[in-house]
C-alpha cells in the first residue's frame, strides 16, 4: 500500500539530471545528492559530484538530515573486469526529525521508480556509507 503514496513531486530538473548522468561516459565515481525542499514539497538537487571518493562523499552529506544520493560507481571485481552500477541509496539518520524523515520514506518508492533506479539501498547513518559496505550491497 506504501508503494503507491507520493508525499512529494520531483522537480523536472531532476529527471533530467538523472537521465544525462545515467548516460555519463566517464569512468570516476560521481553522485548526484537530492534533498527535499519542505516548502514546495519538492524534489530537489542539493549537491552534484564528479570524481569523488566514497569516503569524501560520506562527509559531504549532512549527519542529521535525509538525503538521496544517485551514484555512478566503480566497481572493480575480483576477476578484473570493472562495471559502472548506477545505485540509488537513501540515508535517513537516526535522530532527525521526524517530520523529514516520513516526507523522505514516503517519496522514496515513487522516486525510485520515476528515476528508474534498479540497484536501491538504504542507511541509518552517514557512518555506513563506505567502499567496503557499497562492495558488499553489489557483491
Amino acid at each position: 500500500m506504501s508503494g503507491n503514496i507520493k508525499v512529494c513531486d520531483i522537480d523536472p530538473v531532476v529527471k533530467e539530471k538523472v537521465e544525462k548522468f545515467r548516460l555519463r561516459k566517464e569512468k570516476t565515481i560521481a553522485a548526484i545528492v537530492l534533498k527535499i525542499d519542505p516548502d514546495k514539497h519538492l524534489v530537489v538537487i542539493d549537491e552534484e559530484h564528479e570524481d569523488i571518493s566514497i569516503d569524501d562523499l560520506r562527509e559531504e552529506l549532512p549527519d542529521h538530515q535525509p538525503r538521496y544520493v544517485v551514484l555512478s560507481y566503480v566497481y572493480k571485481h575480483d576477476d578484473g573486469r570493472v562495471s559502472f552500477p548506477f545505485c540509488f541509496i537513501f540515508i535517513s539518520p537516526q535522530g532527525c526529525n521526524p517530520k523529514f524523515h516520513m516526507m523522505y520514506s514516503g517519496t522514496k518508492n515513487s522516486l525510485t521508480t520515476e528515476l528508474k533506479q534498479t540497484k536501491d539501498f538504504e542507511l541509518r547513518s552517514v557512518e555506513e556509507l563506505t567502499e567496503e559496505w557499497l562492495k558488499e550491497k553489489l557483491h
